[in-house]
């Protein structure tokens, strides 16, 4: 096969820390070629460098066998007939589709005029030729879901590819299935394959495997900035892969307890639930109730906007909700919580609580989108890590910065942060790693109440068997767990019961005894196709 783009000793560092060392890879024309690794592992500055983001130390790169000259200049990549999506899509929110569609020619003032109708014409037709013929070129993109965001960059790179020079021609996609369900994921693999069968390649960047065997020739591993090796899909297998990712058989994952419905029920009988909420609504659950017990993980799923993943922000009083919440302590201990509220039972409604009185009350809550609601990434890791216990670090009217690392080296230390230096900003940090300290941030506490969101969204192999310890071992400690999740083998890891959600209300309850990725694959998929008024029937059978 022809050879299309060609890296050999691609060398990068920060300061004294190696990013990148001596790289290799070639992509032949016609493929989709995986780039996988742990966070951390150099993908991102791989990416950067072909994109002119950044200047490597060394290296030579050749496009269709010709050199091209090292520095490449920021969107010299366009001329090489290269098109990237990166991670955080490059849309602007308050822009319309179509803008959003011709902004790369206006920026490179290859177009000096907007004849805007012929403008909407033809973005309206790329929509339609890549099977989004639904969206409105006029809308904004803040309008748009998340999957239709997450779409719209992929073809606003696509039809970059389509005005170009050459005839074989590349797509670098950076994590685009990380916030799309599995309709978007397979109309996003239909557009590769399509794209692959008139000659382009694809470098699919990506942390699921399941998503590398469904969709790459070849696959490229990374590991600590070094080519940890190069292999066929077809003549490998995930735990091989497991292995070239982290450099070792990862042990087996830390197992919920055997799966005995009926002795499971009669334990749960006789202990109180932690949580019970019931009635509750938002923007899109409708009338939902629920009960989570001390020691218990339950998992929430269903397809992406049948409410789920609203659940826990209406739990924690982050969005507006209407229901009751109770909270009981089975431990019988009395006294008040730091909201003032009576204890033992707690019973709320959601129309008035906020995120403030929800973590006063002992409840504690990581959402998915991390940099916006998680964390705050231009402060430190100490300063991250001790937000939710600052009283503990006060000395008189001040804080103490000493006490502060301290705690943060501590905590760093036990969940695996690296690396482990509480002065570092939390934005230098590879995405498992902010999670840990996300979670960490919380689980200090001994929170009555853990609500996830996604919680191992965008996270390399490793760091996610270090959080699903992590949250197994809250639960082992007494925490009720409600985990909203669209990752069906996670759930099916971590859960004792799970409630699929489709239309805003539950449809259906599983024992853990039912839990495998494919069962619940299924049971989402069925739910969602059946009529309105046979959900309910179906819930209680």
């Amino acid at each position: 096969m022809t050879t299309l783009l060609e890296i050999h000793g691609l060398s990068k560092s920060f300061g004294g820390a190696r990013a990148l060392d001596a790289v290799e890879l070639e992509l032949r024309a016609g493929e989709v070629h995986g780039l996988l690794g742990q966070n951390g592992s150099g993908k991102s500055t791989l990416l950067k460098v072909l994109s002119g983001f950044h200047q490597p130390d060394e290296g030579r790169l050749a496009m269709r066998g010709e050199p091209v000259a090292l520095p490449l200049a920021p969107g010299a990549y366009r001329a090489l007939g290269m098109a990237f999506v990166h991670q955080d899509l490059g849309l602007v929110p308050e822009l319309s589709v179509c803008e959003n569609l011709i902004v790369a020619r206006l920026g490179a003032g290859v177009q000096k005029t907007v004849r805007w109708r012929v403008e909407h014409a033809r973005a309206a037709e790329a929509l339609e030729r890549h099977g989004l013929g639904e969206i409105d070129t006029r809308a904004k993109v803040a309008s748009l879901s998340q999957m239709q965001r997450a779409l719209l960059a992929i073809v606003r790179a696509v039809e970059e590819l389509r005005d170009g020079p050459h005839e074989h021609q590349l797509l670098v996609l950076d994590e685009p299935t990380a916030f799309l369900p599995r309709a978007g994921i397979e109309q996003l693999f239909a557009l590769v394959r399509g794209l692959v069968e008139h000659g382009a390649s694809v470098l699919f960047v990506t942390h699921d495997l399941d998503e590398v065997v469904e969709l790459c020739d070849r696959v490229t591993v990374l590991r600590d900035g070094r080519l940890a090796g190069t292999t066929e899909v077809s003549a490998t297998d995930a735990d091989a892969l497991v292995e070239l990712i982290v450099g070792r058989r990862l042990a087996a994952l830390a197992q919920r307890p055997p799966a005995d419905d009926a002795a499971a029920a009669a334990a749960a009988a006789a202990v109180p639930a932690r949580l019970r909420a019931r009635g509750v609504r938002g923007r899109y659950v409708d009338g939902i109730d629920l009960e989570v017990r001390p020691g218990e993980i339950l998992g929430v799923t269903g397809l992406l906007g049948s409410g789920f993943e609203e659940l826990p922000h209406l739990l924690f009083g982050s969005r507006p909700a209407t229901g009751t919440l109770t909270l009981t302590r089975h431990d019988g201990a009395s006294g008040r919580d730091r909201s003032g509220d009576p204890a033992p039972d707690q019973e709320i409604a959601l129309e008035r609580l906020t995120p403030g009185r929800a973590v006063g009350l002992g409840l504690a809550f990581v959402p998915s989108d991390r940099p916006l609601d998680g964390a705050v990434g231009a402060l430190s890791i100490a300063d991250n890590l001790t937000m939710t216990t600052l009283p503990e670090h006060r000395r008189g009217p001040l804080l103490s910065r000493r006490s502060m690392r301290e705690k943060a080296r501590e905590l760093g230390e036990r969940f695996a942060v690296v690396p482990n230096d509480p002065s570092a900003a939390l934005s230098a940090l590879s995405g498992g790693n902010q999670q840990k300290v996300v979670l960490a941030k919380w689980l200090q506490r001994d929170p009555r109440v853990l609500l996830l969101d996604q919680p191992t969204q965008g996270v390399d192999v490793q760091a996610r068997r270090q959080l699903f310890d992590a949250i197994s071992g809250a639960a082992r400690r007494g925490s009720a767990v409600l985990c909203a999740s669209a990752d069906y083998e996670e759930l099916a890891a971590l859960c004792d019961r799970l409630l699929i959600v489709a239309r805003g209300r539950v449809v259906r309850e599983l024992r853990r005894s039912e839990l495998s990725k494919e069962r619940i694959a299924e049971h989402v998929l069925t739910s969602t196709t059946m009529p309105a008024a046979d959900l309910a029937e179906t819930h209680h059978s």
